[in-house]
């Protein structure tokens, strides 16, 4: 039942301000498999595959910003060198998401940059928040859906943040299984059960996450990363927490 779990390390920004490399070393202790990136601490791409290499993790995967992913040379020499298998792009600003024909356009400049990162090796995902389950067309189509219906599969595939998709008001089950093979890497956190619904260590929440991650896996998920994007705790703590949860469980 284990499962290949990974860290985004945007949970632990404020250590890795602090100290990037020693913090990769207390990941790797708590027991992450993989990485992914939201920022390189300063390293080049051998030196930072090195470090995390020589730690005993994977590095998988990186959050880009749509402007980064369009300098495709340098980003891809980098992440080709660094070993990711992904690359993601984790937000859209507010203009680029008023309307359908919106995602329609960010659909088809993800495509084009998906066609030429696959030319590579390199897979192009984007990672939702709840605001693209705002209806967006006449038949109260989601904007996720218009994004990705607008796109072929093999140019942008899903990082499907359940989190978001829950506080949505949808179902992360039924999302995972409805990208049934496109939909490599699943981003698992919590809901705190309250009237805020913030964040929460995994397994400490409301989220059906034992439910998400065997649906995750019937259906292609390759990694799943855990993200909390606020910690009430020192951020190493609540990541050591979800692990043990995890590893409780026989997920991790």
């Amino acid at each position: 039942m284990s499962k290949n779990i990974g860290l985004q390390l945007y949970t632990v920004r404020d250590h890795l301000a602090q100290d990037f490399v020693g913090t990769l070393e207390k990941v790797a202790q708590i027991g992450y498999k993989g990485l992914e990136f939201a920022g390189y601490g300063g390293l080049t791409a051998k030196e930072l595959h090195a470090v995390v290499t020589d730690l005993g993790m994977q590095p998988v995967s990186s959050h880009l910003s749509i402007d980064l992913l369009k300098n495709t040379s340098e980003t891809i020499e980098y992440a080709l060198e660094l070993g990711l298998s992904y690359v993601s792009c984790p937000w859209l600003p507010e203009e680029l998401r008023k309307t359908a024909d919106d995602y329609r356009a960010v659909g088809e400049t993800l495509a084009q940059l998906g066609e030429e990162y696959a030319s590579h090796g390199l897979t192009l995902c984007y990672h939702n928040h709840a605001f693209e389950f705002e209806q967006k067309s006449a038949n109260g189509e989601f904007g996720l859906d218009i994004l990705y219906s607008s796109t072929p599969a093999h140019a942008l595939q899903a990082e499907l943040d359940v989190y978001w998709v829950e506080r949505a008001g949808q179902k992360a089950t039924e999302y995972v299984a409805k990208y049934a093979g496109r939909c490599p890497l699943i981003h698992i956190k919590d809901m705190e059960d309250s009237e805020s619904q913030t964040f929460a260590e995994v397994g400490s929440g409301t989220l059906p996450l034992l439910d998400i991650i065997e649906a995750g896996s019937k259906n292609g998920t390759k990694w799943f990363f855990v993200e909390q994007d606020v910690c009430k705790n020192d951020s190493l703590a609540s990541i050591t927490t979800s692990m043990a949860y995890l590893k409780g469980v026989g997920i991790a």
